[in-house]
């Protein structure tokens, strides 16, 4: 069996660039003391010879690690099935890596675990922020991280509590305009099939849902709660359409529910929109192919992640600024044969 190659030490690096350990420290990790030249040269010659730096060597000197945290507290599944974290961590790096900066996911199954991850990346100087997802009611996270010293930004916010930086997303303004669209169709009995409303995101849909619905006057609005999985969208949407009045629009929170309604409607002998209208609150190319294509509002992920990186590197580049809350784009609603007609049609 073949000896493994030696790894490269910062002596290695510092002799093929022909500068000083110190120098190449520095420019390593992107402190001052370097000519820009001397910066290039050293990190072109890292680059040459695939070095990274050891992850330990650098808990000890308290240095840079390089890297920016991402725990999300769901399954595996859901995480790999959803598509808006595909895009949103892509927006992540794309920002990211312009800075050299790597990102590093683990998913685990509940907040305790995401503490503790938090916990064992600080002591081991393992990554210099991380972003915070899925905030909670009444979450201890962004406290916990506060207590670590670990720098973070919530995706999502704004932080109920002003502990933590957010790039924030105004989930009322969007429902309302799903509702207004419902309500001008002729709908006169919605629901809305969302995630697990421990979220707080959920939380506050679900408020902007039932809130637009009495702004408007329409009688009929009901919310069930599932576990993001196409199983409880399925049955939450047989439990609905199975009531004595049931809803002629259903609003989903993404597209996985989306879909597993619409097989169900459909098993149910109903069709859409003629029978049902159905918007889901997250576009995505599925959304567009279905048969009817599906109205949805165009939240871009993409952008959102390249959002929260922007601010993250802030944070990191001005550490004693406080948490301000940096406001996200506001999704457009775009209107597709899934809600083309309501009650009165």
């Amino acid at each position: 069996m073949p000896a493994r190659p030696r790894r490269l030490t910062l002596r290695d690096i510092a002799r093929l660039a022909g500068v000083s350990e110190t120098a190449a420290s520095f420019a390593l990790n992107d402190k001052p003391g370097v000519s820009e030249e001397t910066r290039s040269r050293i990190l072109a010659v890292a680059e040459e010879h695939g070095w990274v730096p050891h992850h330990a060597a650098k808990a000890l000197t308290g240095a840079r690690s390089g890297t920016v945290g991402l725990v999300i507290a769901r399954s595996a599944w859901d995480v790999g099935s959803e598509s808006f974290f595909l895009r949103f961590m892509t927006g992540l790096q794309s920002v990211l890596s312009e800075r050299r900066q790597a990102l590093l996911l683990q998913v685990v199954d509940s907040v305790e675990a995401e503490i503790a991850t938090y916990r064992t990346w600080q002591v081991a100087n393992r990554v210099d922020a991380v972003v915070l997802v899925d905030l909670r009611v009444d979450d201890p996270r962004p406290s916990a991280l506060a207590d670590l010293g670990l720098p973070g930004v919530i995706a999502g916010g704004p932080d109920p509590k002003g502990r933590l930086p957010a790039v924030s997303i105004d989930d009322r303004e969007p429902m309302r305009r799903i509702v207004q669209h419902l309500h001008d169709t002729g709908h006169e009995s919605l629901a809305y099939v969302c995630g697990a409303g421990e979220m707080l995101h959920i939380a506050r849909r679900a408020d902007a849902f039932h809130s637009a619905a009495r702004e408007f006057g329409v009688p009929g609005h009901l919310v069930i709660s599932t576990d993001f999985s196409g199983a409880s969208a399925a049955k939450a949407t047989r439990l609905l359409l199975a009531s004595e009045d049931r809803p002629t629009a259903m609003v989903y929170d993404n597209e996985i529910l989306a879909v597993a309604g619409l097989g169900e409607i459909r098993r149910l002998g109903l069709s859409v929109p003629a029978d049902v209208c159905v918007v889901v609150w997250e576009d995505t190319p599925i959304a567009g192919a279905m048969e009817p294509p599906l109205t949805a509002l165009s939240r871009d992920a993409f952008a959102f992640g390249s959002e929260v990186a922007v601010r993250l590197l802030r944070l990191l580049d001005n550490p004693d600024e406080g948490p301000t809350d940096t406001a996200g784009r506001v999704p457009e609603l775009i209107e597709r044969r899934s809600s083309g007609c309501g009650r009165s049609a």
